[in-house]
């Protein structure tokens, strides 16, 4: 455990470093152009043109990249006081301060933050403009003679070190070693960290002294990635070999490394291929003399080009690196496929590992999707499934029964867990991730994948098909979302007490929390655990159990709503079905989503559906959500609940 926590905050600062740099490529593209071709060694040398290089790479670059840090902090006031401190440490220093940048630019964006946060409902009507600026302007200030005073010295020293590893690596003959740390990492998703946060910088110092850097090719070369690819479409077998090819193009000249990360984690022995593929590459390039004057974003061999300074033993140089990457990469790749075990790969479950190691949804996981099937005729269930049957697909289920009736369609719509999927099952409906699971529980069902269970368009979609299909279904529409229990719907009730009674103990105003912030979205689950132990819904162990049916698949549900609940085998610690509400105002991140409310679950026995059924129709609506984000009271949140419940 204390493993993954590492890699997973690897991954994030990795990713936060990214979120700084990325936006800004353009303009490091720009000034690169300029560098390369009017310096003194560049392709047509002009001495006044070559006057902005400097402010671009001194001023520009730092600025762009200190705002950009405060803007994801706290929006357009993090950014402008995370630029005034950046201003800080860019004149207390005689090198291009990138990671200056990503230090004050955040560091501006929380500091602001927290006051804006201390002031809140404090300031007198009128008077706000004036407060808002001069807080931002006196605090912005002082952080700027911080950074001039004590962050610019401390990182122009941190940042010699750096510079003077990479030339004793550069001067040994050494360099090609990195690719023993930046190959595997870059698969396993912690790579954004080494670029941004150490090559990067030092290779925008580099390209203002001589034009290019070696470093901005250390991590985007394609070669190692085509090779595997490559070796695939010769020796894979099965889906792999077959979608191979087009993984290759889109690697290649989309520059989408992550493509062929599940093609490794399919034979780990080519973690071998592709860092002897990237030494070699890189030795070709240090001894050719290449490099790029600005980094490739993406790493495509196309941007690789573009970024190429321009002349032509520059375009040899960096080619003869990406050729040589790419032959070693595949020969050694091709060796490990020829003489490994022959198998079927699962190239599905390897993408799905590389999407949960990723920790958020891959750019390109819908092209190792499967054929959802043919569609059925004469349709009479649709299946919703997830992985315990008591919250995403019951809330899915809901939403989809109460369009099939509104298109005056007589097809059952139910929800079970996906190891309860029935053998007849004619169309299956789940979260992405779960997608193959369900297919190898069904394979003769046809498949619809959703990434929104709340406003999918893929629910509209399967509705028109099945009317144009003219389908006439024998069945009446299931008003119980649930898994067939015998008598859920006659007995959910206790004896001697009516539906509003039961209700009101499902969700009381008592586990409604408004106006609260968590930093990450396990801090929220957590909370929301711990809410409906509290209130006597389920054992302590359940908590646990939300934490982890959240890591198999996201629990965010779409419009800005999540609702963690625990796996199936979590079912035996529910004591009663019930729930807890947390508002967030100000959202917090659900693997790139920003959930606003999250409605903690616990069901049992099917007694909490009705009510959840009620909560999904509500929170289809985006004017719902809204309501219920300024909700000022337990009571208000919950009236506008029970509008969609009855």
């Amino acid at each position: 455990m204390a493993h993954f926590n590492i890699k997973v905050a690897v991954q994030k600062f990795g990713n936060f470093l990214s979120s700084m740099v990325m936006p800004n490529i353009s303009a490091f593209i720009a000034w690169g152009l300029i560098t390369a071709l009017f310096i003194p060694s560049g392709f047509l040398p002009n001495e006044s043109l070559a006057k902005m290089v400097g402010p671009m790479v001194t001023f520009l670059l730092p600025l762009l990249i200190g705002y950009t840090g405060g803007k994801l902090v706290h929006d357009h006031r993090g950014g402008v006081v995370g630029a005034i401190a950046t201003m800080g440490v860019i004149v207390g220093s005689d090198i291009p301060m990138f990671l200056g940048a990503m230090i004050m630019g955040p560091f501006g964006g929380y500091v602001i933050k927290k006051f804006d946060q201390f002031i809140e409902g404090k300031i007198k009507a009128g008077f706000e403009m004036l407060v808002n600026n001069f807080s931002a302007g006196i605090l912005g200030g002082l952080l700027s003679i911080l950074s001039f005073l004590a962050i610019g010295p401390a990182v122009n020293v941190f940042t010699g070190w750096l510079v003077a590893g990479v030339d004793w690596l550069v001067g040994t003959g050494l360099l090609p070693l990195t690719s023993i740390l930046i190959e595997p990492a870059k698969v396993l998703f912690l790579n954004n960290a080494i670029n941004h946060g150490v090559l990067s910088p030092i290779g925008v110092e580099q390209v203002k002294q001589t034009g290019s850097s070696i470093l901005f090719l250390l991590e985007a070369n394609p070669g190692p990635g085509i090779g595997i690819l490559l070796a695939y479409c010769f020796f894979g077998k099965g889906t792999a070999k077959r979608s191979a090819p087009g993984a290759a193009i889109i690697h290649f000249f989309g520059g989408i490394h992550e493509i062929y990360f599940p093609y490794i984690l399919m034979k780990p022995m080519l973690f071998l291929a592709v860092i002897l593929g990237g030494m070699s590459g890189v030795f070709t390039l240090v001894l050719l003399g290449g490099g790029l004057f600005a980094p490739a974003s993406p790493g495509s061999i196309l941007a690789i080009t573009a970024v190429t300074p321009h002349n032509m033993g520059a375009y040899i140089a960096n080619f003869a690196g990406v050729i040589v990457a790419a032959l070693v990469s595949f020969i050694v790749g091709a060796f490990i496929l020829k003489t490994g075990k022959q198998s079927e790969e699962n190239i599905e479950d390897a993408a799905k590992k590389m999407q949960e190691m990723k920790g958020k949804k891959s750019s390109v996981a819908d092209v190792f999707a499967s054929d959802p099937g043919i569609m059925p005729t004469n349709v009479s269930k649709i299946i919703f499934a997830c992985d315990a049957g008591m919250g995403s697909s019951a809330m899915g289920a809901s939403l989809l029964r109460k369009k099939v009736k509104e298109a005056g369609l007589d097809i059952a719509v139910t929800n079970t867990a996906i190891s309860n999927i029935p053998a007849d099952a004619q169309i299956v409906i789940t979260q992405e991730e779960l997608t193959p699971r369900a297919q190898n529980k069904v394979p003769n069902a046809y498949h619809v994948s959703v990434d929104n269970f709340l406003s999918s368009p893929e629910y509209d979609a399967l509705l028109a098909r099945l009317q144009d299909d003219g389908t006439d279904g024998l069945h009446e529409i299931v008003e119980d979302a649930e898994e067939k229990v015998p008598g859920v719907r006659e007995h959910s009730i206790e004896p001697g007490i009516n539906e509003d009674e039961q209700d009101n103990e499902l969700l009381r105003e008592e586990n409604v929390f408004l106006n609260q912030q968590f930093a990450n979205k396990e801090e929220a689950i957590l909370f929301a655990g711990r809410a409906l132990v509290n209130a006597g819904y389920v054992k302590e162990s359940y908590i646990e159990a939300m934490i982890a049916r959240d890591e198999l698949t996201s629990t965010y549900m779409g419009n800005d709503v999540a609702i963690p609940h625990g796996t199936e085998e979590a079912k035996k610690d529910v004591l009663k079905s019930g729930f807890t509400v947390l508002q967030i105002p100000d959202g917090v991140d659900f693997d790139g989503q920003k959930a606003r409310l999250i409605f903690g679950i616990a069901g049992k026995d099917g007694t909490h559906l009705e009510i959840l059924s009620g909560i999904a129709v509500t929170c289809s609506e985006m004017e719902n959500i809204e309501k219920m984000v300024k909700a000022t009271s337990a009571r208000e949140l919950m009236n506008i609940i029970n509008v969609g419940n009855n």
